[in-house]
């Protein structure tokens, strides 16, 4: 149903291309999921510096690891919260933070070294260039704001800012993304993409700014633990708006500061997307669109119901590690099969030598 070798070529020469930015996306997409865990277990705080080199190596003896240990203690994570850790708990919360960080390393790696190798055989085209050094520039963005995130959870209040962590979310995401519309540019159509059906289109394009902002909005329900509050569906709690979502003043920071306010822009929000894939769908149907694109928004149908459940699951139990770390998931797959509507809509889809 979905095996869509039958409406693309790939030219040999662009293959290398293709699976390197592919890699780069497999390795973006475990680095989320890596990142996930590590908010929630609450081990994003546990290694309290930096070192580009020094850190890809884990302490390696009780000495190394209770040096470690003793700079935890020195900040407020420690003293307000994990006061009670012993030395294997602390262990257990520096492993996540240590393997995410190794990660973005190794994303680094994957990146820069084919990307000098192609510039240097000349392997790219002048418009991969560019898309490529972009990409380059992204993921350093992305290690940036990931150590400013942590920084802010290093001073008073033991918890990142809930903003930062909704711009490291949603730099991960958009990397993720445009580095796969960077690989699907180099595919050549075998049947006629070309169409006329504007309003589809457009509805594509609004849907990928919304599902954008619900992730932005998911990373604020995250950084502000907003998912352990009004554990009920439909209702938020025995009301359909909550008092609360109203509590703060003025009226506006409920919806960027308020637990019950971000919960409930997140609650809806994602009732309006699948609201727009299913009215995409319907669409669709109505329309002489070709099998990739029927298979296409199947696609994307099924997974924004697959998603839309383990969202109402996550909240019902009050975000279970497992739940939330599924759901995270199901948020890329949204992305990623978004991105490939968008791209099977477009005004005509050419590789990209053309």
């Amino acid at each position: 149903m979905f095996n869509y070798s039958s409406f693309f070529t790939l030219q040999q020469k662009d293959k290398p291309i293709f699976y390197w930015l592919l890699l780069g996306c497999l390795l973006v997409f475990v680095m989320v999921i890596v990142g996930g865990i590590t908010r929630l277990t609450g081990s994003g705080l546990s290694m309290v510096d930096w070192h580009l080199m020094m850190d890809a190596i884990p302490p390696l003896n009780k000495e190394q690891w209770h040096e470690k240990f003793e700079a935890y203690k020195l900040f407020p994570e420690y003293q307000i919260v994990n006061y009670h850790f012993t030395l294997e708990e602390f262990k257990a919360i520096f492993f996540w933070e240590w393997l995410h960080r190794l990660l973005g390393r190794l994303i680094g790696v994957v990146f820069i070294v084919p990307y000098i190798y192609f510039l240097f055989k000349k392997k790219l085209s002048k418009k991969l260039i560019i898309q490529t050094t972009i990409l380059l520039g992204m993921g350093a963005l992305q290690g940036f704001i990931g150590w400013w995130m942590v920084k802010s959870g290093l001073v008073k209040d033991p918890d990142v800012s809930h903003f930062r962590l909704a711009l490291h979310l949603i730099t991960a995401f958009l990397t993720f993304a445009y580095t796969f519309w960077v690989a699907l540019g180099l595919l050549e159509p075998k049947i006629d993409f070309s169409t006329k059906f504007l309003d589809i289109k457009k509805w594509l394009n609004l849907l990928l700014i919304l599902l954008i902002v619900q992730i932005v909005y998911g990373a604020f329900v995250a950084g502000l633990n907003a998912g352990f509050i009004m554990n009920t569906w439909p209702k938020m709690g025995d009301q359909w708006i909550n008092d609360a979502v109203f509590a703060i003043k003025p009226l506006w920071k409920n919806f960027t500061e308020g637990l019950a306010g971000v919960q409930f822009i997140h609650r809806y929000l994602a009732l309006i997307v699948v609201g727009i894939i299913v009215f995409l769908w319907v669409k669709a149907a109505k329309h002489q669109v070709n099998i990739a694109q029927q298979n296409g928004l199947k696609l994307l149908l099924l997974i924004v119901f697959i998603q839309f459940l383990l969202g109402v699951f996550t909240l019902i139990y009050a975000v279970p590690l497992w739940l939330g770390v599924v759901h995270q998931v199901g948020a890329f797959f949204l992305l990623a099969a978004t991105v490939f509507c968008v791209f099977l809509f477009k005004e005509k889809v050419r590789g990209g030598r053309q």
